[in-house]
């Protein structure tokens, strides 16, 4: 799932380069560590570090925010010992000044050496200004979508999800091939999707494309002809809002196929208008591609011409309805891409989705607080299959992350949650086909404020046929039919109706209230001002039984105690003035309310 950062090694080089020298790394934190979106009318906080044998006497930010340029400087803070380092780590802080209007503020941070007039900037640690990493942010005053808060995410792999009625699927020779997925069945499965509780959907890359995945699309404004039509999408999103559900499309900022008109035409003229559009180490044959994949060149994003066009597709989209946007491989494109980016699709619906992939740590994470309403949470997704599925930590330590998880970012940054996709290993091979593990793992993700998200499969028993390490395997097609696992579709269904019937999973707060290692028992609070939800879980193989010593709030006020109920497994429940003392079956969990 984390690539290259699972390696202990990767990590400190990655850890030791973000020391450094002089170094932002687009954090926008104050001296007491909050995170928070820039909003119009108050200052920006802006956070840096200095690093290594080079002492500096000033550091200053030269910004443009409406062609207006502003230079201060920042104030030095604690100097922290590092011990990797052996040597000193100085905090350095500073505030945009508040902006009055939504607008792009670009800005360059550098330092001045002691004793001479040479500066060093962040983060490539240029030696002029014209050459130094340009940071931008954009400032606007447009909240989280509401909407977004109560979503329930269903994530559509196209080409393997369905046909169409009376449709049988492809057989392609090999997992990279086509399978036959199309809008018209996604239109027609609508229904299905809803009745999970789902109320938005997010479709993978649809545009024209060679591949079975589409992310490498030849163009952005038409439907890939074996998934359908312009026309079935607009019918999609049409019907979808008719249920209530939102649509999401997967958004490719970074690369593209090297089938792309623009590429081709680049590759074939030397003084091509399109030439500009890439990054040439050598013409025509080495270019900058998407790790390397030549199928996929890398789009240069810092050229305004290419900026304008993936501006002018996603605002094309947004007037034809869709509701938001998934960014794939967000780190790839710069930062002053995404200030525009979302400059202009908010500028369209300011109440569009905009949610980054983003696979790192929660600092890197962190940084796209001011472009995104959220990420993908790929941290709780890995500490959800590490506790409850393959069991290499403990319920202590999955308790120990989601508490400083939860408290780390801001409650208006978004991050929707998920068991599985379409790059990582199916969840439920993972667990050894033990569907009671993917059940306990479904229940914490269906029970935390984060929207969850469904990759489509999972909530029928969609699982893998070979070893892990092969992207394709997890993309096996969508079971129908006879092959549907019944007992866990409904419970899938069971979980999105509770978390549709107790808003307070998404608005309460989270406590904690039992734990026990040894019996692999867990138990946590749900709680607002008027309601309050208990989730218990049983890891182990074995019956038990937990008291909790709660008193619930129906029952503070009356000599009468409260009635409550397993409303997911049926689990035996019992309740006095005091406690509720919840009977488990193994490997099962309870959701009492």
């Amino acid at each position: 799932m984390f690539g290259p950062q699972r390696n202990f090694e990767n990590r400190i080089v990655e850890h030791r380069s973000n020391l450094a020298g002089i170094k932002h790394l687009h954090r926008l934190r104050s001296q007491s560590g909050s995170l928070a979106r820039p909003t119009l009318n108050q200052p920006i906080p802006l956070y840096m570090t200095t690093s290594g044998g080079i002492a500096y006497d000033s550091v200053c930010c030269w910004m443009n925010a409406n062609g207006e340029e502003t230079i201060f400087e920042l104030v030095p803070g604690e100097s922290v010992w590092s011990t990797l380092e052996w040597r000193y780590v100085r905090h350095w802080y500073g505030q945009i000044p508040p902006q009055s209007s939504s607008t792009v503020v670009r800005y360059r941070i550098g330092g001045r050496v002691v004793g001479s007039e040479r500066w060093i900037f962040a983060d490539n640690q240029a030696r002029v200004l014209s050459e130094a990493t340009e940071f931008a942010i954009f400032v606007d005053d447009y909240g989280m979508p509401m909407w977004a808060r109560e979503a329930i995410i269903y994530h559509i792999f196209l080409d393997r999800f369905y046909p169409g009625d009376g449709v049988p699927w492809k057989k392609p020779t090999n997992l990279s091939g086509f399978f036959g997925g199309t809008l018209r069945g996604a239109i027609q499965k609508l229904d299905y999707i809803q009745s999970l509780g789902c109320n938005a959907i997010w479709l993978s890359p649809l545009f024209a494309s060679p591949s079975h995945h589409g992310y490498d699309a030849t163009d952005y404004y038409i439907v890939e002809p074996r998934f359908g039509t312009n026309s079935d999408l607009k019918e999609l999103i049409e019907k979808a809002h008719q249920r209530g559900i939102r649509v999401i499309l997967d958004f490719v900022a970074n690369h593209w196929s090297n089938q792309h008109p623009t590429f081709q035409a680049a590759q074939s003229e030397k003084d091509n208008e399109y030439r500009a559009w890439y990054t040439w180490q050598r013409w025509p044959d080495e270019y900058t591609s998407f790790f390397g994949v030549k199928g996929m060149p890398q789009l240069n994003l810092k050229h305004k011409p290419a900026i304008n066009y993936l501006l002018k597709c996603a605002q094309h989209w947004l007037h034809n309805g869709i509701d938001g946007y998934r960014l794939d491989y967000a780190p790839g494109p710069p930062r002053t891409f995404w200030a525009e980016f979302r400059q202009a699709c908010k500028a369209v619906n300011p109440d569009a989705l905009l949610f980054g992939e983003v696979v790192s740590h929660s600092e890197g994470i962190a940084s796209y607080i001011p472009h995104f309403d959220g990420c993908l949470d790929f941290l709780l997704a890995d500490a959800l299959r590490r506790t409850f599925v393959i069991e290499t930590s403990t319920l202590l330590e999955f308790e120990a992350f989601l508490t400083a998880h939860e408290a780390y970012f801001p409650k208006e940054f978004l991050l929707p949650a998920f068991l599985d996709n379409h790059d990582m290993t199916r969840i439920l091979y993972l667990a050894g086909e033990d569907k009671a593990k993917v059940q306990l793992a479904a229940l914490v993700l269906f029970t935390l404020s984060a929207p969850p998200v469904i990759y489509n499969g999972t909530e029928v028993g969609v699982s893998q046929r070979n070893p892990l390490g092969r992207f394709e395997e997890a993309r096996l097609p969508m079971l129908w039919g006879d092959e549907v696992d019944r007992n866990l579709l409904d419970y899938f269904r069971r979980l999105g109706a509770l978390r549709k019937q107790f808003p307070v999973l998404t608005l309460g707060k989270r406590e904690v209230v039992h734990l026990n290692v040894q019996k692999g028992t867990y138990a946590y609070l749900q709680a607002s001002a008027d309601s309050e939800v208990l989730i218990a879980l049983n890891t182990s193989l074995c019956s038990q039984t937990i008291d909790v010593p709660i008193s619930l709030r129906r029952g503070r006020d009356s000599e009468i105690a409260p009635i409550l109920e397993d409303r997911l497994n049926g689990n035996q429940v019992t309740v006095s003035r005091d406690s509720v003392k919840i009977s488990l079956t193994a490997q099962s969990g309870a959701f009492i309310a």
